[in-house]
């Protein structure tokens, strides 16, 4: 294998510290909130969010909700056990984005994030950095520009502004045409087994799985090893781990 000429990644919880921020804004919001939802058990609430999220925006991905009315879900299944209200579509908005503020407060990119890029710029000359995430361009761009990532991205590739989402082999496809690269040179790095690392894999990228919580499970490792998708645990690694194999 020859060193990649683009590297791609996913953003969040692969450059960008999204988990982080969720639940940092989830506890900041809670506390500002007050009343029973305040006081409610933290490690339960924030599962109970994380599971809607998980939920309704997979929902949003496979076409059944739109961007909006996927935060309006999650809204209001968040603070149904609370007897609060957010029928309506206003209310729901206005409460989804009070949370966002606390969220948006939070952001902050992994310890590891430059200092990966600044690796491999240096281990590859020339090498190019994109970014493919399942969401809406807009707003995943708007954590590129406050991170001060977006200096170091030639490209984002949106699912809400493409109409596909990962692990569609389209939207690999797709990133790679508008990078003219072919699939076989370029990397794809994410955060999850099955709609980044996967997904890049069987799209004809070479993927990198980012586990960063050691969570592998031997079936995943076996089915990682049997698609040469490479396993990491930090982007520390990633450089010496790409150059390795080239």
């Amino acid at each position: 294998m020859t060193a990649p000429s683009v590297v791609l990644f996913d953003l969040d919880d692969t450059l960008f510290a999204h988990s982080r921020a969720v639940a940092r804004g989830v506890a900041a919001y809670r506390a500002a909130h007050g009343g029973a939802l305040a006081a409610a058990d933290e490690t339960v609430e924030l599962e109970r969010w994380t599971a809607l999220e998980e939920h309704h925006y997979h929902r949003y991905l496979a076409g059944e909700l739109d961007y909006r009315e996927q935060r309006r879900h999650r809204a209001r299944g968040f603070v149904e056990p609370y007897g609060i209200d957010l029928a309506a579509d206003a209310d729901a908005d206005e409460w989804f984005g009070r949370y966002l503020v606390e969220y948006e407060r939070a952001w902050v990119l992994y310890d590891d994030t430059l200092p990966c890029l600044d690796a491999l710029e240096a281990g590859i000359p020339g090498v190019r950095f994109g970014v493919i995430t399942n969401g809406e361009l807009p707003f995943q761009q708007v954590k590129l520009d406050a991170t001060g990532l977006a200096a170091r991205i030639e490209q984002t590739f949106a699912s809400g502004q493409l109409g596909f989402a990962k692990p569609d082999a389209r939207i690999f496809h797709h990133a790679c045409a508008a990078l003219g690269v072919d699939p076989a040179d370029a990397v794809y790095v994410g955060d999850r087994f099955e709609t980044d690392a996967m997904g890049a894999a069987s799209a004809g990228l070479r993927g990198v799985w980012l586990d960063r919580k050691s969570a592998a499970t031997a079936d995943e490792l076996a089915r990682a090893a049997a698609s040469g998708v490479l396993v990491i645990h930090d982007l520390d690694t990633l450089p010496t781990a790409l150059l390795i194999q080239a």
